[in-house]
């Protein structure tokens, strides 16, 4: 499907841009701690962008539509996960640490998903 291989580049493009804004603008204005939780959000939703993308392309490819709940279980995996983890790098607000794991799980189940879509094919 098309689709998730724009939404992965709109997350990639939002990845790298949230990338550079960490290393230039929010070095010596965050904390170590709270710049190193920005980073990792940064970095898995670069991952899932990529994975956004490739499902998009085995979607066309092999025109398993199973695939398609893979990718939209990662797309809302990035945004609780990488959105949680970026408000609390901004706010402090411990809680938001809650929201996290459902989007781990997300993209856990999400990658279960393109394992078992791929094997149906």
């Amino acid at each position: 499907m098309k689709l998730f291989v724009i939404l992965g580049a709109i997350n990639a493009l939002i990845a790298v841009a949230c990338g550079a804004f960490g290393a230039h603008a929010l070095e010596g204005q965050l904390s170590a701690h709270y710049l190193e939780i920005w980073e990792t959000a940064v970095r898995y939703q670069f991952y899932h962008a990529l994975g956004l993308i490739a499902i998009g392309i085995l979607i066309q490819v092999t025109g398993a539509p199973f695939l398609a709940a893979a990718g939209w279980l990662m797309l809302i995996g990035i945004i609780f996960f990488t959105g949680s983890l970026m408000i609390l790098a901004f706010t402090g607000i411990s809680i938001l640490g809650a929201i996290t794991p459902i989007g781990g799980v997300m993209f856990i189940v999400s990658w279960l998903l393109v394992i078992i879509g791929i094997a149906k094919v």
